[in-house]
């Protein structure tokens, strides 16, 4: 018995998925938007097939949703959808602080630093995607201090949806440069509770601002709802 190589397909499907991912993610594919595969096809300059297959891992992540009998669409931006998320987020958050705390100390900041001072400079350029990437990469940091990967893995596919929650958001200009600038202050303490060894203030602060950000972006996204059903 004998089968044939795949050759390069899954790196293919991979690279199709990141980009349409990606398309989402920076809105030029908008919420609720559908999706026809001959079109995505034709711009990506693949065949059908791997638009098929990336689709398909995009609706099991919840990115696309099914439009009609046999199409998907860009899945809307639920606010109730973010508030769970939101709520997982932070309790995984305040874990990875925790045991962060007990990890790191003050001799080893200026990764830390660096990354808080990245986020700032970001909210300065009003880049989207460098704003969302300084905020993953900040977390991660975290996430990677803990010394625990589990905390990470299980956090991959909620930051599929963070990240494309945070750019719907910042597109939509709602969220100002007086609460940008906010969310680097509560990193900042974050970051510095987990170097002075405080497991429990890491804990509290790295909750608090899952918590914060929740509600925050629950609200934005129902005025918005609200706004448009009223245009």
């Amino acid at each position: 018995m004998s089968i044939e190589p795949v050759a390069d397909q899954p790196s293919l499907v991979a690279r199709v998925h990141d980009a349409i991912f990606d398309a989402i993610c920076d809105g030029r594919l908008k919420p609720e938007e559908p999706l026809r595969q001959e079109r995505l096809a034709e711009m990506l300059g693949v065949s059908r097939q791997p638009i098929h297959v990336a689709l398909g891992q995009l609706a099991r992540q919840g990115i696309v949703v099914e439009h009609g009998r046999r199409g998907v669409r860009v899945a809307p931006v639920d606010p109730q959808f973010v508030g769970q998320l939101y709520a997982v987020r932070g309790a995984l958050d305040g874990l990875a602080a925790r045991a962060a705390a007990g990890r790191l100390d003050a001799a080893q900041p200026r990764a830390g630093l660096d990354l808080i001072a990245e986020g700032r400079a970001a909210v300065a350029s009003g880049d989207v995607t460098r704003m969302i990437a300084a905020d993953i990469a900040f977390h991660r940091f975290v996430y990677d201090g803990a010394g625990n990967p589990i905390i990470a893995r299980t956090l991959d596919m909620h930051w599929l949806h963070i990240r494309r929650v945070m750019g719907h958001i910042l597109r939509l200009g709602v969220r100002g440069r007086a609460a940008l600038d906010r969310i680097w202050r509560e990193h900042q303490a974050i970051l510095d509770a987990i170097l002075a060894g405080d497991a429990d203030q890491a804990d509290r602060l790295s909750r608090d601002h899952a918590d914060r950000a929740a509600a925050e972006l629950s609200t934005w996204l129902s005025q918005a709802a609200d706004r448009s059903s009223a245009a």
